[in-house]
């Protein structure tokens, strides 16, 4: 299993969606808006704002919510001004972490990054000492519930996907950055998407010793915690025997 997919379940099995759920769409909002800005608001010419508000519907924000984001990044409604900031650095282990971030504030954000990497046995790194170890994958995740594995496959594969993916409860459709507003729209007509990301996915994975695991996930869920965390990623890969320990 990816280091991505590692991180998704481990996040997947905390359950803490209802508690962060105005968390999510804050997250949502910001790259909705900031999509809207670089692109403006039609989501057919606008690929990065069809993406994020398809991942604002898989996560049932509300429409209203959706158009008043839009209409902050093109101007139409008073927002705020946003920055992308990306940090590379490398946790316990030897791993090498990827954090995007949207701010208001990029002192802030940059401090509270820093304090976490410091924090938990981190190091901030220049940009580009990690980032090439990962590479832009589509993600398309749909619930197995009622859903023919193979009927999906063929679905995906006629509408330019590369794989299928069975995760616990879910399935995801791997694709291309180019083709995901094509995979998007071969699917959305008979699947009910339960979140759709463009992932940073590591090319390679690195396994963590279990004197390392303990600081490691620390680590990471102080870097997702962070108000302006957008993607976090990493290319670690954990046996699920010290999972279970650490959970005990």
């Amino acid at each position: 299993m990816s280091g991505h997919s590692k991180w998704s379940t481990i996040k997947h099995k905390k359950a803490r969606m209802d508690a962060a759920r105005g968390k999510v769409f804050t997250k949502l909002i910001r790259e909705i808006t900031v999509a809207a800005k670089m692109g403006g608001g039609d989501e057919d010419m606008n690929p990065r704002l069809r993406t994020a508000a398809a991942a604002a519907r898989a996560a049932n924000m509300p429409a209203d919510n959706i158009k008043r984001a839009i209409q902050k990044g093109t101007g139409e409604l008073e927002g705020v001004e946003y920055l992308e900031i990306t940090y590379e650095g490398y946790g316990p282990g030897g791993v090498a972490i990827l954090l995007e971030t949207l701010t208001d504030n990029k002192n802030r954000t940059a401090a509270a990054v820093r304090h976490a990497f410091t924090r938990y046995n981190g190091k901030l790194a220049e940009p580009n000492a990690v980032a090439w170890m990962f590479e832009k994958r589509g993600v398309v995740t749909i619930a197995r519930e009622d859903v023919d594995e193979e009927i999906l496959m063929m679905a995906a594969l006629e509408a330019g996907a590369d794989d299928l993916e069975s995760e616990d409860d879910v399935f995801r459709v791997i694709c291309q950055p180019e083709r995901f507003s094509a995979v998007q729209k071969g699917l959305e007509g008979d699947y009910a998407f339960t979140s759709v990301e463009l992932e940073n996915q590591p090319k390679n994975t690195v396994q963590v010793a279990e004197k390392d695991a303990a600081s490691l996930l620390k680590l990471m869920e102080a870097l997702e915690d962070l108000d302006d965390t957008q993607k976090l990623t990493a290319n670690f890969d954990i046996d699920d025997a010290i999972l279970e320990k650490l959970a005990q």
